[in-house]
């Protein structure tokens, strides 16, 4: 398959990735902001499977030409993207009266319109049976415990999950499944910052294995549904 997983450069992304070059049958895309840590991504991928094909291309999916990415993944992919997995985010702690909307601005920009013009830049040379997975937070879902801090960036996680599940209605047509995995906590620079000194149970890898699994199967059993993946509180 052809695959494009953004923020690969670190935590569950970067795992995803790894997870996905191992087997060597598909071919991948990684996009990241830091260029150091895709060269690392890169060379860990070919340690582990020399001949797998994996392109790791630095790239702001808020301020960078997607029309110049659209060319890149048409050229790489032949103008097929089979599976895209919206991970990128960054994550503001800080209480309400302290947020100014700039921080909302960025919340918004980074964690739901940035994967709104990912999906927009690929879906048309998405074929039947692709699948779009985004990637959620138990913070943005509804009913789920909320904590002091967290509040920007899980607004806009919560409009990542409602996003999905009216995307996957429109899709029908194109045959293009939409998920969204709202993850609970892994071991991941983005959880000290959120809770620092919090301990996860799950590891990034682990949680970056059941993405990549998810990724390739999920949309058989699934569509238009926001699954909360937790096994603790946060």
């Amino acid at each position: 398959m052809n695959i494009i997983i953004t923020g690969a450069s670190s935590g569950v992304g970067f795992e995803a990735v790894i997870d996905l070059c191992v087997s060597g049958k598909h071919k991948v895309i990684a996009l990241a902001r830091s260029q150091d840590k895709l060269e690392r991504l890169l060379q860990i991928s070919k340690d582990l499977n020399p001949d797998c094909t994996v392109y790791a291309l630095a790239f702001d999916l808020v301020y960078d030409d997607h029309n110049a990415l659209r060319e890149f993944i048409a050229s790489h992919f032949d103008n097929r993207v089979d599976v895209l997995i919206n991970n990128a985010g960054v994550l503001i702690n800080k209480p309400f009266l302290q947020l100014g909307e700039a921080d909302f601005v960025e919340m918004l920009q980074s964690n739901y319109l940035a994967h709104v013009r990912m999906i927009k830049t690929v879906v048309d040379i998405m074929p039947a049976g692709a699948h779009i997975l985004n990637i959620g937070s138990m913070g943005g879902f509804q009913g789920s415990v909320k904590f002091p801090g967290l509040v920007a960036y899980s607004a806009s996680k919560a409009a990542l999950h409602t996003l999905t599940e009216c995307l996957a209605l429109e899709l029908v047509e194109q045959q293009i499944k939409v998920n969204c995995l709202a993850l609970g906590s892994a071991q991941t620079e983005m959880l000290e910052k959120a809770f620092p000194g919090y301990e996860s149970p799950v590891m990034a890898f682990e949680m970056g294995k059941y993405i990549a699994d998810f990724a390739l199967t999920g949309h058989k059993f699934f569509n238009g549904k926001v699954l909360p993946v937790a096994v603790t509180t946060p």
